[in-house]
């Protein structure tokens, strides 16, 4: 059975401009529910788009996976008054409908998990549903405009655990098979399985407020499945890590960066301490490829947008976790990562938001001694798994 995704995705956007490329924890919108898709059961995952500036992210960031594919969705069906099931239908359409099942994602629910997808998968093939849909069991007091309850006895209020509650659609994830899609030209219709998500999924990105109470949802989700084991991995951005985050030109482009020879010696010594050194940053600068090479860092990735979804296909290549890794950033785009691995450092003079999210702000700042520091800070905390 051939399972298909879609990911439709505007160019603009009236609410929050620019909704789907603004970033979500330091990473585009859209990335967050695309990556999920990629980690799940899903054969293809398919961006439909009117934005050419969002395909060519795609093919640059996510060249390490087949899974993902992009195509160029048409101005009607990418207008304001445009329903998402015409854009499903033109999909459907342009790929001449191979698919066994098709299954919509929605990237204004970046809270999606691989396994939410992977449920309402289950619902249609092993539940044998003709559709599925994700739900909030909510315990909110229902009113209607006349003043009657629609969900409850005034008189006899229950308390919440004895109170069942209402299943509220949350608009994260649904999926059809291709016959029920042909017969209906709707996003789910037959039997329809419902898939249970948890409650703070059920906020809806339709405002700056709500962008700023799911940003804070996701950071404190990450963080919750932190996880502490021996270090494996050190992971270090470069500007404002390695460097003092100044870049120096002259007529000719980039001309020098100030790195910190004693981070070299850090650097060293952890790796005799069986601690893998893996470089990652947005920047493709020779400078840096010729530095990393003088260090011996032969895991450097240059050019890397989107560090949470390279790091998460990085590791799962290893067969390992998040929690075997430490991370070093300073800015906004390390934010992802620094809320979800084992350790994350920051240096003292990282810009704010990166150090009200890392669990350690080092006393050192960007290329001078952050990286150091980090050092030894690991080789204490990995001795309390020695010999286990």
């Amino acid at each position: 059975m051939k399972k298909t995704a879609i990911i439709p995705l505007r160019k603009n956007s009236k609410g929050i401009p620019g909704k789907n490329k603004k970033k979500m924890l330091g990473r585009p919108l859209f990335s967050w529910v695309l990556t999920e898709a990629v980690f799940s059961e899903l054969d293809e995952v398919y961006v439909f788009t009117d934005d050419e500036e969002i395909i060519a992210y795609i093919k640059k960031e996510y060249f390490w996976t087949p899974k993902i594919k992009t195509l160029l969705r048409n101005d009607e069906n990418a207008s304001d008054t445009a329903s998402t099931e015409s854009a499903m239908i033109e999909f459907a359409t342009t790929v001449n409908y191979d698919f066994d099942l098709l299954c919509l994602l929605q990237a204004t629910s970046p809270q999606t998990t691989a396994l939410d997808i992977n449920n309402a998968l289950k619902e249609v093939i092993g539940n044998k549903k003709t559709s599925a849909l994700t739900v909030v069991n909510t315990h909110r007091f229902i009113w209607n405009e006349d003043g009657t309850p629609q969900n409850y006895d005034v008189f006899n209020r229950p308390r919440r655990q004895d109170f069942q509650g209402l299943l509220i659609e949350n608009g994260a994830v649904y999926c059809t098979t291709k016959e029920a899609f042909i017969s209906s030209k709707n996003r789910v219709s037959g039997t329809i399985g419902l898939v249970k998500m948890a409650e703070e999924s059920l906020v809806e990105i339709d405002s700056l407020s709500d962008w700023d109470i799911v940003e804070k949802l996701l950071a404190d989700r990450q963080k919750k499945k932190k996880i502490h084991q021996r270090i494996e991995y050190l992971i270090l951005d470069v500007d404002g890590v390695f460097t003092d985050g100044c870049v120096y030109y002259d007529q000719n482009g980039e001309m020098a960066k100030k790195f910190d020879m004693r981070d070299g010696m850090g650097l060293e010594i952890l790796r005799q301490n069986k601690v893998e050194v893996i470089v990652l940053t947005s920047e493709n600068s020779e400078l840096v490829a010729q530095r990393m090479k003088k260090l011996q860092l032969n895991q450097t990735f240059l050019g890397v947008k989107d560090k949470f979804s390279f790091l998460t296909h990085f590791l799962s290549e290893r067969n390992s976790s998040f929690g075997a890794v430490a991370y070093v950033g300073d800015d906004v785009n390390d934010l992802a990562n620094i809320c979800s691995v084992g350790w994350s450092f920051t240096p003292a003079d990282a810009v704010d938001i990166v150090k009200a999210n890392a669990d350690y702000v080092l006393t050192h700042a960007s290329g001078a001694g952050a990286i150091r520091e980090t050092c030894e800070i690991l080789l204490k905390y990995n001795k309390r798994y020695e010999g286990i």
